[in-house]
């Protein structure tokens, strides 16, 4: 038969149906909370410097002798904020004729990738201390997690308020070693630790020797492949000068019949103490087998 009334002919009369917005999934930022943090406040200029006092050492006396002076003084980290942003602008059409609310996914999208870009620059001072355990042909393994613990820890490094942050594919290498022994995977059997078990259990180290393990795919490549660096710090190692936090406004264009949507920071970030950091440059098997 010819000429049926169908789906495609009546084609303009069928409504479109959009589900509801997916947003590709962003790295969760976690350095801001693992670091130190300073709120400046409007009018205090563009740098901070954070003074910092060395440690003194004491000595026996004999009695009736008089003490000599000791000098003390100080030298100090500088950090400098600085500006980051991302714009786009709307038209009232595509407000208009979307399903959803255009003007706050964005704003959504934006706060996430300046976000972003404060761990980025946070994580790449990792490569800035100038102690490394690892190197570019080592497999993480916890004993390098270990030794970076115990270097911090000789430097007078305070045990508490430790972190560890790896690449997702260097955390692969350290949870196998975990839960395999280095062999077939769950060969361990009864012998694994209640650290392995929970790798095992959830897929997250947890705590290590102490210390808590994040992972962040917000750690850049070295540029050799399947290399990364990570590290194994006190909070006091990286500091955050934020003058501005992150700040979504939105600005009327009329001419345009559209609406521009801003979305800014300024902050600064720095190494404030580098033997209160040791980096961890490991290959991972994943990416170079």
């Amino acid at each position: 038969m010819a000429y049926e009334t169908t789906s495609s002919t009546l084609n303009d009369l069928l409504p479109s149906i959009v589900a509801e917005a997916m947003f590709v999934a962003n790295e969760r930022s976690i350095m801001r909370n693992l670091v130190k943090v300073y709120d400046l406040p409007m009018g205090s200029g563009k740098t901070i410097t954070v003074p910092r006092y060395p440690v003194q050492t004491a000595a026996g006396v004999n009695e009736g002798t008089d003490l000599s002076n000791t000098e003390v003084s100080t030298d100090g980290a500088t950090l400098t904020v600085g500006e980051v942003g991302i714009m786009t602008t709307v038209t009232d059409y595509a407000m208009m004729t979307s399903a959803s609310n255009v003007i706050a996914d964005v704003g959504r999208l934006f706060g996430e990738a300046i976000a972003k870009k404060l761990d980025q620059d946070l994580l790449a001072l990792f490569s800035g201390f100038s102690t490394d355990v690892g190197g570019a042909s080592t497999a993480m393994t916890p004993a390098l997690v270990m030794k970076a613990i115990a270097t911090l820890r000789a430097n007078s490094v305070p045990g508490d308020e430790l972190f560890c942050v790896l690449h997702p594919y260097v955390a692969y290498d350290l949870k196998s070693a975990l839960t395999t022994g280095g062999t077939t995977v769950f060969s361990a059997g009864g012998g694994v630790s209640d650290v392995a078990n929970e790798a095992l259990r959830t897929g997250y180290v947890g705590r290590l020797f102490g210390v808590p393990v994040f992972e962040s795919a917000n750690i850049a490549d070295t540029g050799t492949a399947g290399d990364y660096v990570g590290g194994v710090f006190h909070r006091n190692a990286l500091g955050l000068a934020m003058l501005q936090d992150i700040k979504l406004e939105t600005q009327r264009d009329a001419s345009l019949r559209a609406t521009e949507v801003v979305g800014s920071a300024v902050y600064g970030v720095g190494e404030l103490y580098d033997t209160y950091g040791v980096k961890i440059t490991a290959d991972s098997s994943l990416v170079n087998p």
